[in-house]
């Protein structure tokens, strides 16, 4: 059942994507596979039939193939069908170009067939102009029509009798009166007979392409067979689909636990844009359902929609509900409905009932689903209720589920009373006097007999009179179902209410969230783009530096004088103007950045932020203030203006610190000389990671060219080479960079020159 509904919903993918599986009428070809195994030949006909099985066979598989291929959908549960489809190029082509639709065999089929089609078109092309000669010519007034006929499969002219001695030849036939006869002129008989020989050779040549053609399918007789099976059963998939489709069905869910829930079911006959929808449910929390109430309220068009559609359902169909709706599985569903009433078999309504219903408790067991139309009826009412009330214990011994409709008020009380039952009626409005068809679950069929025949008129006393003599019980228990009936109607009223308010609080729930997401992304996509475009600029700007501090270096070389310290602060701004990773919003970096600053130490080399350039802190001020040397600049910043590199400080004691910041205090002057003799030498950027090795570059290529060197070694190692690249893309890109070359694989480092 599983498996067959999955069918379906793959047949409903291929309906939705490509408008349906297009499988012709096809004939049933078991029995011509059964003659072509024994030897025999087929007619025309029966390869025309075969030969259209064959070609939608190929057409079908491929199409499965395509669809599969385009949108990435196996296909699962239709997959083991078409992939049994065994395509037959050869036969296929072979019977379909010799078979045309109609059964005839086609000029293609042989050479020999073309060419003897060929002599028979022109030998009777000769005799009509030959014979046209007599029907044009003087012979015309001895004929009794001027024309051209057939008789005994040969060309003849009408002549009339009297004039028989004028022509040669043969007499095939005469008129009813015997004043015309039918000749076959004598100069045309040999043409005839050449005539007669072509055609019986075609005969001929026809039969033997037919038997060859029935050879042909025997070695693949039950592949043949196999296909038609299958395309069979890929139409009636595809069919269910489509009525599918029509009926606006939905694909039911299988219950684990045999359980029935119906949701806004409707009958598939009716109209389904007036049926009226209601919501069946068994099985879960009792397993019988008798519905009470008036006739023509719609308790048998329940009945039938209830195995209607677990029927559909078990054959793999969809159904005519809501979503979510869920069915069982059943190995019998046993309906006793309508009057069977026969007059040959001397059987009243409630014989004809009785018969089925024994039939039934001789079958029903706990996996069946038994349906009673107005059970008991057409007997004494007590004895009827009666008969009902022990039919269904005994029904509902076996575990079997029931549903029942009786007109008997004995069983709205058994229905209260019994476990694992619950009563049911068709609701009825008692302002139209009309049946509104809706299900009413858990609420018994209310008798509404006095208030419609007082509104139809019935005088008051006869109501009165009839009021007065029903029992107690019978009234209390109308009012009480009254009182129900008002009540579910009432809570069914706030339902509606709920689920609107539900439905509108979504639907708000869902524009805010669009319109949340939606600020987000152009909140994203404004910071992206504004960095990107300050990143831009900083680019630009840093090019021009490179250029603008190359020309200075120039002029400095040719005797012009060029303050350092200016050319620092230069390139110290454009360092600093470029966009960094925000710390603002980050407490893990914020907390990183503050304990970088509660760790900075005399001796610890810096980042002066503003600048960009290293520097060395030469004492600890007030106020969270340092006094930093950098190049032969010395400065007093605040501790957010400068950042603790991670490289090693000065590791001797107090004394020995203090002893350096007194020697640098004393040789001030001499400060440009010695980063001038750490910046001649060497770079070393081994076993440093790649962004790290970047930024230190382009620190030592500055100070390189701020101190005059004419030429640098950069190592950077012989690993993967991707610092080398590195290396070489940024020098390439440099101004400043006269020349440089890779001094070879074995010493893995690059020389450098400047302009």
């Amino acid at each position: 059942m599983e498996t067959w509904l999955a069918e379906t919903a793959d047949a409903a993918k291929v309906l939705r994507w490509e408008g349906g599986l297009s499988i012709p009428k096809l004939a049933d070809v078991s029995e011509n596979m059964k003659r072509v195994k024994i030897d025999a030949a087929l007619s025309g006909t029966e390869l025309a039939q075969v030969g259209r099985v064959l070609f939608t066979t190929g057409q079908v598989r491929l199409f499965f193939e395509n669809l599969v291929a385009d949108r990435d959908d196996p296909m699962t549960a239709l997959a083991p069908y078409y992939q049994r489809l065994v395509t037959m190029p050869d036969v296929t082509k072979q019977i379909n170009v010799s078979i045309d639709g109609d059964g005839r065999v086609t000029d293609e089929a042989s050479p020999e067939l073309h060419r003897t089609r060929q002599g028979i078109a022109s030998t009777e092309n000769n005799i009509r102009q030959k014979m046209q000669d007599y029907t044009r010519g003087k012979s015309t007034q001895y004929l009794s029509d001027a024309i051209v006929t057939m008789r005994n499969d040969r060309y003849v002219i009408p002549v009339k009798a009297e004039y028989r001695s004028k022509f040669g030849g043969v007499v095939h036939d005469q008129s009813q009166t015997g004043q015309t006869l039918y000749i076959e002129p004598a100069d045309v008989v040999d043409m005839n007979n050449r005539l007669r020989e072509l055609i019986v050779k075609e005969h001929h040549q026809e039969a033997q392409i037919l038997q060859d053609l029935s050879a042909m399918l025997k070695p693949v007789a039950d592949d043949v067979l196999s296909n038609a099976t299958v395309l069979g059963h890929l139409d009636f998939v595809n069919g269910k689909a489509r009525y599918a489709v029509s009926i606006r069905a939905t694909e039911p869910e299988v219950s684990a636990a045999n359980d029935v829930r119906l949701l806004q079911a409707r009958h598939p006959l009716l109209d389904q844009q007036k049926a009226v929808p209601n919501d069946i449910i068994i099985g879960e929390d009792y397993q019988s359902i008798i519905i009470t109430g008036p006739n023509t309220g719609g308790k048998t068009i329940t009945l039938k929609t209830l195995g209607l559609l677990q029927l559909m359902a078990q054959s793999g169909m969809f159904l005519p509900t809501d979503e979510h709706t869920t069915v069982g599985v059943f190995e019998d569903i046993f309906a006793d409905i309508g009057d069977e009433q026969s007059i040959e078999q001397s059987l009243s309504t409630f014989s004809s009932h009785m018969v089925n219903i024994v039939d039934i408790l001789d079958k029903v067991n706990e996996h069946s689903l038994v349906l009673f139309d107005e059970l008991g009826a057409g007997t004494d009412p007590q004895e009827g209720a009666a008969l009902a009330m022990a039919i269904l214990d005994a029904v509902g011994e076996t575990g079997a589920y029931s549903v029942a409709t009786t007109h008997y008020p004995e069983l709205k009380v058994y229905g209260f009373n019994r476990v694992d039952t619950i009563n049911a009626s068709m609701e009825f409005d008692i302002d139209s006097l009309k049946p509104t068809y809706k299900f009413l679950l858990g609420i018994p069929g209310q008798s509404n007999a006095l208030e419609i025949s007082k509104r139809l008129g019935l005088p008051q006393n006869i109501v009165d009179n009839a009021a007065n003599m029903a029992t107690d019980e019978s009234q209390e228990l109308n009012d009480m179902i009254a009182d129900l009936v008002e009540r579910r109607n009432a809570v069914l009223d706030q339902q509606v209410q709920l689920s609107n308010q539900i439905l509108e609080n979504r639907k708000v729930k869902n524009e805010y969230d669009q319109k949340l997401e939606k600020l987000d992304n152009e909140k994203a996509r404004t910071i992206e783009e504004a960095k990107k475009e300050a990143n831009h600029i900083v680019a630009d700007s840093k090019k021009k530096a490179d250029r603008i501090i190359s020309d200075l270096r120039k002029m400095q070389r040719d005797g012009v004088q060029v303050k350092e310290n200016k050319l620092m602060d230069a390139k110290g701004e454009l360092n600093a103007m470029e966009q960094k990773p925000s710390a603002e919003n980050n407490r893990i970096l914020k907390k990183a950045k503050k304990a970088k600053h509660d760790d900075i130490q005399v001796g610890d080399t810096v980042l002066v932020n503003e600048y960009g350039q290293q520097g060395t802190v030469l004492r600890k001020l007030k106020n969270d203030q340092y006094e930093i040397q950098m190049g032969i600049l010395k400065m007093v910043l605040a501790e957010d203006e400068i950042t603790r590199q991670d490289q090693p400080t000065s590791t001797g004691s107090g004394a020995a610190k203090q002893k350096v910041n007194k020697k640098r205090k004393e040789h001030v002057s001499t400060n440009q000389a010695q980063n001038r003799m750490h910046a001649s030498a060497k770079l070393d950027l081994r076993g440093k990671r790649y962004d790290a090795a970047m930024g230190e570059l382009d620190r030592f290529i500055d100070q390189a060219m701020l101190n005059n060197l004419p030429s640098v070694e950069i190592i950077h190692g012989k690993g993967t080479g991707a610092i080398r690249q590195g290396v070489q893309e940024y020098l390439r890109s440099h101004r400043g960079i006269k020349d440089f070359k890779f001094t070879g694989p074995d010493q893995g480092a690059t020389y450098v020159e400047f302009s």
